[in-house]
């Protein structure tokens, strides 16, 4: 009997005559060169704490295997540099976290901090999230979910490339065990709007706007955010 395959990850489907398919991603692909530090965190820690994807391919991909133990699972969508992994992960050493960025260089960022915090909890993996959470995860199966400064793209033609979405937000909603938590933040007041409108909508979830989650780190990001004076907004939804 053969075991189901998973379907074609992003930047692999193809059209029926064999091209590339163009798709509308909520991120781009940036430059996977390291700097040395970069390239000495991946040599350190990549073979342990970073999940190859053609691992993830396998039919037989075991998640807990990759973390050695079962614990209830967090996962980041887009954890960028590892800034605020790093210190939320070492704070929760009874959880499992899962850091998803597709960005290779700010994966080797991550890999050094979260060494240095002592987070030996984290695995990283370069696929895409929104593929991962509903093609690897299983329903109820993610007991929270972190999505801290997600690419804005603030241009109105490119706002369609918005990871939070009608379609997204019921996914990744699913995934959630009952009493899981999303916590969101942003920098940019009409993406908290959209935010609000499309999580509001989403019959499993209850929440909103929240005081700054306490343990978040500062990151440079958000301060990138600060110094143009955008406010930021924390959102926390429980299903």
């Amino acid at each position: 009997m053969n075991e189901p395959v998973r379907p074609a990850r992003p930047h692999h489907k193809l059209t029926a005559d064999g091209r590339r398919m163009r798709e509308v991603l909520s991120y781009s692909r940036r430059g996977s060169r390291f700097t040395p530090r970069q390239a000495e965190g991946w040599a350190a820690h990549q073979a342990e704490w970073v999940i190859p994807e053609e691992a993830v391919d396998r039919p037989d991909f075991d998640l807990e295997r990759w973390f050695g133990r079962r614990a209830p699972l967090i996962v980041e969508i887009g954890s960028g540099v590892g800034e605020a992994t790093a210190v939320l992960a070492a704070g929760r050493p009874d959880h499992d976290v899962l850091a998803l960025e597709v960005w290779r260089p700010g994966v080797a960022d991550g890999l050094l901090r979260v060494a240095e915090a002592g987070a030996t909890n984290v695995r990283f993996c370069t696929l895409d999230a929104a593929w991962f959470l509903e093609h690897v995860l299983g329903p109820a199966s993610v007991a929270e979910l972190w999505t801290f400064f997600p690419d804005p793209w603030h241009k109105k033609k490119h706002n369609k490339r918005r990871l939070i979405d009608p379609a997204f937000a019921a996914m990744a909603a699913s995934r959630l065990a009952p009493g899981g938590v999303w916590r969101l933040a942003t920098d940019w007041a009409d993406y908290a709007e959209q935010m609000v409108e499309v999580l509001d909508a989403v019959p499993e979830l209850t929440g909103g706007v929240v005081e700054r989650m306490a343990d978040r780190p500062v990151t440079r990001f958000e301060r990138k955010g600060l110094e143009k004076g955008r406010q930021i907004t924390d959102l926390c939804y429980r299903r």
